[in-house]
Parts: C-alpha cells; sequence; structure tokens
C-alpha cells in the first residue's frame, strides 16, 4: 500500500531517526542534509514497497549499503534514505565458484567465509566496507591489478526499478541495466537487492614489504616507484603513503609498502625483490622485508595505521598518467602542509591499465593518487576540508579523471567517467527512470 512505509522507518523528528540518518554515515563527520524518512529495509518487499512509497508520495530516493561513502553522498536533503545494511545473506556455489549476495554484506566477511572453500573475492581494502555500493562505484579492491575492479565479477544483479518492480539484469536479459550498474556508483538508477558475483582462486601466499623512508629522500623515492611500474608483478599492489609519524619516525615521511597476493611465497619473495634495488634503501629508516601475514592482518593494520573509527574525514583523488617529475612540485607542497596523522596521502601504483569488458566503469589511469585528511575537533572541518580539495584541484592539469569512492563531487565535481559511457548512461537513466526518482551525483563536471 502506497500509504505505509516498510520495514523499520524513521520520519524526522521523530524517535530514533537522527540515530538511524547518522548511523548511515562510517565518517563521524555527518552531512548536514536531512532526509524525511530513513527506512532500513530487510527483505525485497521493504525495497519493493519503499519505492512505490516514495513514487506515490513525490519522494527522491538515496541509497545507502554499507556506508562508505566519506562525503555520504546517499544522505540527501529531503526524499527517502533505504539502508541496505540490514540484507546481508549470501550464499556460495562451489560447483560453480560462484556467490549470490546481498548489498549489506561486508567484504571482509564474504573473504573470510570463501577462505574454507580456497576461494576469494576482490573486497575492499576496508574491514567494513559494504558490497552494494562498493561493487556500483567499480570496487577497487584486493587484488584487482589481477582480477579487474570487482564488478567485473558481477555477472548478474537483481534491481527494483523506479516503476518498483524486481527484474534481473544479466548478459541476456535487461543487460543495459547490468551495464550501468558495474561502474555507475551512486548514480545507478534503481536498488540493487542481489549481486551474482565470480569467485576465483585464493592466493596461496599473502606477504608484504615495508620501507620508511624520510622527507629527505622523497623525490628519490617517487621517482624510483614510478620508475619501476613497468616491471612490477600484477600480484603487487604497490602504495607510497605519505604522513606524519609513521612507526615512530615523526616525519613526514614516505611509507613504501607492498602487500603482494601471489600463488606461492617464493613468487611473492621474487615479486618483492625489485624494492631492494631502491636507490636510496640506505637511507631507510624503518625496513622489513618479505612479512608473511593475511588477508584480516592487511585490513587491520591499515585501518590502525590510517582509518581510525570515528574521526572525522575529507577526501579527494585522481587518475594521473604523469611523469614523477611532473608531479613532485605539487606532492612537495603536500608533504610540507600534511595535517597531524593519520591524515595522509595515498599513491598506488596501478597500470599499465589493461582491457576491460564493456562496463559504464571506464576511469582507469597508470597511478592513483588519493588525499585523506582525518581530525576530530568539529572547528577544524572547514580548514581539513579545503586542504584537500585546493590540493587537488592545483593537480588537475595532471589528472585524467577521478574514481567513484574516495570522490567529493559536491566539493570539486571532476570527470569521473568517459564521454561516450555518459552520454549512453544517461540516455538509459532517461529510460528507466524518466521523472529521476532516483537522486543522480552530487555533483558533475561541464
Amino acid at each position: 500500500m502506497t500509504d505505509m512505509l516498510p520495514g523499520r522507518a524513521f520520519r524526522r523528528g521523530e524517535r530514533g531517526y537522527e540515530a538511524a540518518r547518522c548511523d548511515a554515515v562510517m565518517n563521524g563527520r555527518k552531512p548536514a542534509r536531512f532526509p524525511d524518512v530513513v527506512v532500513q529495509a530487510a527483505s525485497n518487499e521493504d525495497v519493493i514497497a519503499a519505492v512505490k512509497y516514495a513514487k506515490f508520495h513525490n519522494m527522491k530516493i538515496g541509497i545507502r549499503s554499507g556506508g562508505h561513502s566519506w562525503a555520504g553522498a546517499f544522505v540527501r536533503a529531503g526524499g527517502m534514505l533505504i539502508d541496505l545494511s540490514p540484507m546481508r545473506a549470501f550464499s556460495i556455489d562451489t560447483q560453480d565458484n560462484t556467490a549470490s549476495l546481498q548489498p549489506g554484506l561486508i567484504g571482509s566477511d564474504l573473504n573470510r567465509a570463501l577462505r574454507h572453500h580456497d576461494l576469494f573475492f576482490p573486497s575492499g581494502h576496508c574491514r567494513t566496507v559494504g558490497l552494494g555500493g562498493f561493487l556500483l562505484q567499480g570496487g577497487f579492491g584486493w587484488s584487482s591489478r589481477t582480477l579487474g575492479p570487482a564488478c567485473a565479477s558481477v555477472r548478474a544483479i537483481e534491481v527494483v526499478t523506479a516503476e518498483g518492480e524486481l527484474v534481473r539484469a544479466d548478459e541476456r536479459q535487461n543487460a543495459d541495466l547490468l551495464w550501468a550498474a558495474r561502474g555507475a556508483g551512486p548514480g545507478f538508477f534503481g536498488v540493487v537487492t542481489r549481486f551474482h558475483v565470480a569467485l576465483h582462486p585464493r592466493p596461496k601466499a599473502f606477504m608484504k614489504s615495508d620501507y620508511v623512508y624520510p622527507i629527505e629522500v622523497y623525490d628519490e623515492v617517487l621517482r624510483f616507484v614510478r620508475a619501476i611500474q613497468p616491471q612490477l608483478s600484477r600480484t603487487m599492489e604497490c602504495m607510497v603513503f605519505t604522513r606524519r609519524d609513521i612507526f615512530g619516525h615523526l616525519g613526514p615521511a614516505a611509507l613504501l609498502t607492498a602487500p603482494v597476493l601471489a600463488g606461492s611465497q617464493d613468487e611473492a619473495v621474487e615479486a618483492l625483490s625489485i624494492l631492494e634495488t631502491c636507490p636510496v634503501l640506505s637511507k631507510a629508516v624503518h625496513r622489513e622485508i618479505n612479512i608473511v601475514t593475511e588477508l584480516d592482518e592487511l585490513l587491520r593494520g591499515s585501518e590502525d595505521l590510517l582509518y581510525p573509527v570515528g574521526a572525522r574525514y575529507a577526501a579527494d583523488n585522481m587518475w594521473t598518467h604523469a611523469s614523477a617529475d611532473q608531479l613532485l612540485p605539487g606532492m612537495r607542497r603536500i608533504a610540507a602542509t600534511l595535517p597531524d596523522a593519520p591524515s595522509h596521502m595515498m599513491w598506488m601504483l596501478w597500470g599499465p591499465v589493461e582491457d576491460r569488458a564493456d562496463m559504464a566503469f571506464s576511469m582507469e589511469d597508470d597511478l592513483y593518487i588519493a588525499l585523506y585528511s582525518v581530525w576530530q575537533d568539529e572547528r577544524e572541518d572547514a580548514r581539513h576540508q579545503a586542504w584537500v580539495t585546493d590540493h587537488m584541484r592545483e593537480l588537475e592539469p595532471l589528472a585524467s579523471g577521478i574514481q567513484l569512492a574516495d570522490e567529493n563531487l559536491a566539493a570539486r565535481p571532476f570527470r569521473f567517467i568517459a564521454d561516450d559511457k555518459r552520454k549512453r548512461l544517461e540516455a538509459l537513466r532517461l529510460k528507466y527512470d524518466p521523472d529521476s526518482l532516483f537522486h543522480s551525483y552530487m555533483g558533475t563536471p561541464a
């Protein structure tokens, strides 16, 4: 019935509303945007009823699965927020190496279950990332340099359309919906209630090496990693984090870390050996090589070092193929103005980019650079947001695009999809959501 809200629903002003609104956002900095109602959906029936209610009452819809949008893009002023986090069921088919999963499922929980079957999925780099939004925006996950973005492993979806109808989309039916769901992110025009995904063999060896270099050799380290990038094993996720106070070194400094998810420990050791050729290796103030680890340890380590629970965050990012020398002036300015730890800049050596299946996900390049300001005091919000946004604006001439996930399109709209795919996506939006029931992006580039 269109006069009845489904599931657990909280209207603005009612008891429980503010907790439901705030709990939907992982960032300790909650957006000053207030939906008219928050619906915590626990079933397909809840979602269908919510969509029909919103359509009948002319309410626009935002959708949340795990809440890891730093900008809280799914929380909008007015309308309805559908919170899918209660929908966490999944099943694993070990005969076909596939899984069926609901959008609120946490990626690390899926991989813990898959471990018992010697299977793996390229889930997110934080322990609490829900798979719904992660897969829709592309899925920049573990082993994605080998397996591709996680959305490339999506074989089918079940989606509630703007008409309140539950349909299946795969390569044989409603294929254009599947195309859009693999990369459209918060601009997708439906509510995906289930993903059907391909699974992969679990890596046999998890290993990493860590090096901390003082700022005095910063230029040499960044030049080194860009120079060796074409020779890096695809099993390696080579990253450089620039921040203050790394492993007791007050800094600022550069943490060169390189997790490898490989077929054997020998293979991992061989992949990591190239890092020992750094021309300023003797300058490292911390060096620990060939550390045997596990996925949960990698997840826990990154969160403990970089992403404390409950902190306030501002984030932004860019893709680029610029050389180290082109990037260095901007990198030095960022390093010199770093806020207190754990604020940081991340370099991830992603490319060379490989051919992908035809899907909405389209922005990749050799190097991924992201800024994260992390703080506690609400009075410092504007300063930290400006540090992130202003530095990323300065780097725009060197950027080929951005990735949906660590973006803030409201603060800095920038190209996040190839032009031809953007046109196709907008044409599909007109087809499936002609009345714009679902919110689109918070900002789009001119």
